[in-house]
């Protein structure tokens, strides 16, 4: 594999080394009454990146190969959040990365010989769903606060209550209300990350290996 199998895990840790950091960072910014900062984090624009080299490396070197750069960006990557990050934020996104990189590897290989376009989309928008659920339910809801201060950290929940994606009458807690801005624009980055896909695809061919 060399060379190449090298830049695909490096190109994973990258990815979600960044998500993790970007993640603690509101977007400040408003559109009309819709206040960015309450539904929407830096690091939803940065990690369907994880999924798109996940596929790349399923599509040129198969199933078991994209597993292995799974497990080793997984490794690189909780070593370097917990240098970034706290150790709260570490162990949600180790969880929720792993679980949905994985379950994007098997759904993709299923489908790789569908319409170029069913197996990444497909893919990258269940996994996103188990990450969001997971990432954003450990890493900020109350009941696993004790991440934080087991640690010696201060409780870092977001279980404030705040107007639903800040437009809405009723009120969620401030997570609910991120982890629902976070999936909608992975549901968007996942379509827009087709096109360049499509190229990347056309340049790298495609080895079907068994899983």
């Amino acid at each position: 594999m060399g060379v190449r199998f090298f830049w695909a895990v490096l190109a994973m840790a990258v990815v979600v080394t960044a998500s993790n950091y970007l993640v603690q960072f509101p977007v400040q910014a408003q559109i009309g009454a819709l206040d960015l900062a309450e539904i929407l984090t830096w690091g939803a624009f940065t990690y369907p990146l994880a999924f798109m080299v996940n596929d790349l490396t399923n599509r040129h070197f198969g199933p078991t190969a994209a597993r292995k750069v799974v497990f080793v960006g997984f490794a690189i990557a909780v070593a370097m959040s917990i240098a970034l990050a706290s150790p709260r934020i570490a162990i949600a996104s180790g969880a929720a990365f792993l679980v949905a990189q994985l379950l994007d590897t098997q759904i993709f290989h299923r489908l790789r010989t569908a319409l170029w376009w069913k197996g990444p989309l497909t893919s990258s928008i269940t996994g996103s769903i188990v990450d969001t659920l997971l990432f954003f339910g450990v890493a900020f809801a109350g009941a696993f606060a004790f991440l934080d201060t087991g640690f010696g950290y201060e409780d870092s929940s977001l279980g404030f209550a705040v107007p639903f994606l800040s437009i809405f009458a009723f009120e969620t807690p401030l997570w609910v209300s991120l982890a629902v801005g976070d999936f909608l624009i992975k549901i968007i980055m996942a379509l827009v990350l087709l096109a360049p896909y499509k190229i990347l695809r056309s340049m790298i061919p495609d080895r079907v290996i068994a899983a």
